[in-house]
């Protein structure tokens, strides 16, 4: 197979010789990682002694969070932060057993003398547990003349709490989205002026709120201002989130350490050398989903799976031509080795791993039966994106646009959110259920945001290198086209509707729930992850020059600054 071209990053090129077809190259930035995962080598018996070292401290936690005595805005607090620091997981019986007590007590006339900072924490401890506590607890700080935030807010700290509350907002809660602007029009006013932790939370905040960020983001705001000035509840915490992180560490530096073997032994790197190969970065996604230690499997799978998808998009998008495209999608469809020689011989060692992987390897080593079928549909929908690629395809060889309807019908395929998620749910063990997989598989209104969020996010950031790589699918472009507006109109609107997607999956948290939280995180949590990657720019293409600062800052080898 002939040699990337280097041409240049984002231009589509334009020579042809006698061996080799114009290909519709990017040239994407090579990996910033190397081989230094590879190295890695687990002793099992220091993330055991982290494990046994965890449960003194986690049982302190635990007499904490259910204490009889203590003031109900404290252990609201105290829950706040367990959360912010990625522990709920470990007493989440005990948690729901707290709220539970508290939300059927709830009364609007207890916090009438409530300090706004306070109310803040207490709905957003609330709603991230799924507890719709009313918005109305904020009504308080409205002016009745005007219907609009009192001007007396002055406390940073409250209204840093409050834009972090409006996240966590639904549709129809008027209050909140007017909150929302409110809050950052005034944080953005004064953020310049701050100092210390303050500053630091506010900064953090106005670049990417809590609720839309990586579940387990380390950073200093991660302890609330309001436990900071509790020493003892800071310490319990504290010591049982370093170990924890601890634990974390180890295995996640040896998941990474399988995955990047696995893809070094596949050998894409010299197979499909035009492909982006961000290894580190797809893991990172996936851990983004799910970081609690007992996902381990899954998140190992998950990663494989997304890998995959990868190679196939960048085959589809950045290599391959018209003709392939049109072969590689029938042999996808087929899915049986007899259809390999009917594909270009580039592409086939991908085509054989792929098989190979599906019908063999996960399934005789890992897999029970449930979960067996959950592979089984993946092919099925890897068989549909594989058609929804090739639409794509035809589009940009005829040079068409498509309408802003017609463009997302494909385009949410396309976006390979649905395979993602769903792939995620293989390896979780027995919480992935008949009745729980049919519910995934009803395509819920949830299910249909995240995907959203997903599609659109990756065009508002990825669409002028698209445009001059002369691809016509672009959701920017196609509404634009449908609905006559300027550039900049189309992405506002574009803008909106992920906004209300975001209030849509908020409102599928809460309960009553059709599923559990652990089957609704890998959905909310990946729209996470696209915020995470593409709300500045597109990490994932195009890897920042502080990506290893920014990767670190995540996950990974960092400790937790005090």
């Amino acid at each position: 197979m002939a040699a990337v071209q280097a041409n240049v990053t984002g231009i589509k090129a334009n020579t042809k010789t006698s061996a080799e077809p114009v290909r519709p190259l990017a040239n994407f930035p090579p990996s910033v990682w190397g081989d230094r995962f590879l190295s890695f080598s687990l002793d099992r018996s220091e993330l055991e002694r982290y494990a046994i070292a965890m449960e003194k401290p986690k049982e302190d936690l635990r007499k904490l969070i259910v204490d009889p005595t203590m003031d109900s805005n404290e252990k609201l607090g105290l829950i706040y932060s367990v959360h912010r620091l990625g522990l709920t997981y470990m007493f989440l019986q005990e948690i729901e057993s707290q709220l539970d007590k508290l939300f059927n007590k709830f009364s609007l006339q207890d916090y009438e003398e409530v300090d706004l900072y306070t109310i803040s924490i207490n709905f957003q401890v609330f709603r991230h547990v799924g507890y719709k506590l009313p918005c109305d607890v904020f009504n308080k700080f409205k002016d009745v003349s005007s219907g609009t935030f009192k001007a007396s807010i002055t406390s940073d700290v409250g209204v840093v709490g409050l834009y972090e509350s409006a996240q966590l907002r639904i549709r129809g809660e008027k209050i909140l989205d007017e909150a929302s602007v409110f809050t950052e029009a005034k944080l953005k006013s004064v953020v310049n002026t701050l100092e210390g932790d303050l500053a630091q939370q506010v900064t953090q905040s106005l670049r990417r709120p809590f609720h839309q960020g990586m579940p387990l983001g380390i950073r200093q705001g991660s302890i609330s201002l309001t436990m900071k000035k509790n020493v003892p509840l800071m310490t319990h915490c504290l010591k049982l989130a370093k170990l924890h992180f601890k634990y974390l560490e180890l295995q996640q530096k040896e998941e990474l350490r399988i995955v990047s073997k696995w893809w070094k032994d596949m050998r894409f790197h010299e197979t499909t050398p035009y492909i982006r190969d961000r290894v580190p970065e797809i893991y990172l996604w996936i851990l983004g989903l799910y970081f609690e230690p007992r996902y381990s499997l899954a998140r190992i799978i998950a990663t494989k799976i997304t890998l995959f998808l990868v190679v196939l998009d960048d085959t589809y998008d950045a290599y391959a031509t018209i003709e392939e495209i049109r072969l590689l999608t029938d042999a996808i469809n087929k899915w049986d080795i007899s259809a390999m020689e009917q594909i270009p011989e580039y592409i086939r060692p991908f085509y054989k791993i792929l098989l190979d992987e599906y019908a063999g390897n996960w399934r005789r080593k890992w897999l029970k039966k449930g979960e067996q079928i959950l592979l089984l549909l993946q092919k099925k929908r890897s068989k549909t994106l594989a058609r929804g690629y090739l639409e794509e395809a035809e589009w940009t060889n005829s040079g068409y646009v498509a309408s802003f309807p017609e463009y997302m019908k494909n385009g949410l395929i396309t976006s390979a959110y649905n395979v993602i998620s769903k792939s995620a749910l293989v390896g979780m063990g027995e919480i992935v259920s008949e009745d729980a997989l049919a519910w995934y598989e009803s395509h819920p209104k949830t299910l249909q945001a995240s995907e959203l969020i997903s599609r659109l996010q990756d065009d508002v950031m990825t669409y002028q290198f698209e445009r001059e790589r002369g691809q016509s699918a672009t959701g920017v472009d196609a509404y634009i086209k449908t609905y006559g507006v300027s550039e900049k109109e189309a992405i506002d609107a574009l803008k909106i509707m992920i906004e209300n997607a975001w209030k849509d999956i908020n409102e599928g948290c809460l309960k009553p729930r059709q599923v559990s939280m652990d089957l609704l995180a890998p959905i909310l949590n990946l729209a996470r992850m696209i915020d995470v990657v593409y709300r500045y720019d597109d990490g994932f293409t195009f890897p920042r020059k502080d990506s290893e600062r920014v990767y670190q800052s995540f996950c990974l080898w960092v400790l937790y600054p005090v």
